[in-house]
């Protein structure tokens, strides 16, 4: 059952039964306090207030809030969600006089890697730790060396969990890059599958017209001489073999024609792989049938566009769902990738925007993006789908 869970499903699950457990004993002292004289003696020596349970309630909230999205596209929301998780753990520690806060910023370190760079949320997880050292001073009773002490027993805890966690992201990271390499290149292994496929049916082609067809245009003329030298029942017969060498020769050419005709790369089997085991991206195709391209550089192109594009809506676009229409109408092949992201108002192009334009432009296509914020990001490729080779034999050989 365990292997079926993301290591972000994974720390969400973990992280709110800590939460859970650390309310047990704020339970408990609030239920004592109802008790009678003898318990309250044994046990209860504080009440945490009201304000103590809304920095609990608060922290539950939050992080049950932040990781709902943890591994996906970060924002403003994540970072206020995070410093309210970390405020509220604070809080915590004051009003109960305990140690609780600091089991829940160990719980908070392991969202840390997710948001922020390696420096930075070790700046974090420390400060939040050193913030809790009045409370053990005050609320504990501690000086301020154990205070210190305190704090950074608790701080080992959260770095432990801290680089777990790191270990934990750089393990998403490395099996999302292995699953799109993968995507890749089974795309790229299908594009040559048709590649070898039009190459050796052009071959055969090849091969047809230039010994058959020759040879045969030789034989039909080499029957028509003969059939004016020859006489009688030996003419009729010449003239019966000079009308098959024409029939044989026409049907040549149509073999060659359909063999050259059929020869285009169909790009929507290239395609379909990309859109295989996505994470947390449903990916909805709608690819003409069949979608043909003459030439394979043009097709290679086509393809790692709409590589780019669904790579960038999984990293950048914050989006659920991705639309990848595609279609040839003789003379331009249109690919349009459309998700339903966050989109931005100010666009800037990237090395993956300005690389697909360049790809394009080397065969006179372009590339045109609409983009809003809350509206998602659109993209609209257009290539011309070039002319297809003279491929039957020439017309004008004497038939």
């Amino acid at each position: 059952m365990l292997a079926r869970l993301s290591h972000t499903r994974l720390l969400r699950l973990a992280g709110l039964f800590t939460w859970a457990m650390v309310g047990l004993p704020l339970l408990y002292s609030w239920i004592g306090q109802w008790q009678t004289p003898m318990f309250e003696e044994n046990v209860v020596t504080h009440v945490m207030p009201w304000e103590g349970w809304a920095c609990y309630l608060a922290f539950g909230i939050g992080y049950h809030r932040l990781t709902r999205v943890l591994g996906e596209r970060r924002n403003t929301l994540d970072y206020l969600l995070l410093a309210i998780t970390t405020l509220a753990a604070i809080g915590l520690g004051f009003y109960s006089e305990t140690g609780l806060g600091s089991v829940l910023l160990m719980v908070a370190a392991c969202v840390l890697p997710w948001l922020l760079p390696l420096r930075l949320g070790t700046v974090w997880l420390l400060g939040a730790q050193l913030a809790v050292v009045p409370m053990f001073m005050l609320g504990l009773h501690f000086t301020l060396v154990e205070a210190l002490m305190q704090s950074m027993l608790y701080a080992g805890f959260s770095g432990f969990i801290f680089i777990t966690s790191l270990v934990a992201l750089q393990q998403s990271q490395a099996r999302e890059e292995q699953r799109r390499l993968n995507a890749e290149l089974r795309a790229t292994r299908a594009l040559l599958a048709e590649s070898a496929r039009v190459n050796e049916r052009t071959r055969i082609s090849r091969e047809l017209h230039d010994l058959l067809g020759h040879h045969l245009t030789a034989l039909s003329l080499n029957l028509e001489v003969a059939g004016h030298l020859s006489d009688g029942r030996v003419k009729e017969h010449v003239q019966q073999a000079h009308t098959l060498a024409r029939l044989l020769l026409t049907d040549v050419r149509e073999a060659v024609s359909q063999l050259r005709d059929s020869g285009a790369i169909d790009l929507g089997a290239a395609l379909r792989p990309l859109a295989e085991n996505v994470p947390k991206l449903a990916i909805h195709m709608d690819i003409q049938q069949p979608l043909t391209v003459d030439d394979p550089e043009r097709a290679h192109v086509l393809l790692r566009c709409a590589q780019e594009a669904i790579t960038n809506a999984v990293r950048h676009a914050g989006a659920h769902n991705l639309w990848l229409i595609a279609g040839n109408d003789g003379e331009s092949i249109t690919l349009q990738v459309r998700d339903d992201g966050s989109g931005t108002d100010e666009l800037s192009n990237g090395n993956g925007l300005q690389g697909m334009r360049e790809r394009l432009r080397q065969f006179g296509g372009q590339l045109q993006i609409e983009t809003r914020a809350g509206r998602g990001f659109q993209l609209t490729m257009t290539l011309p789908a070039g002319a297809n080779a003279d491929a039957g034999i020439p017309k004008g050989v004497a038939a």
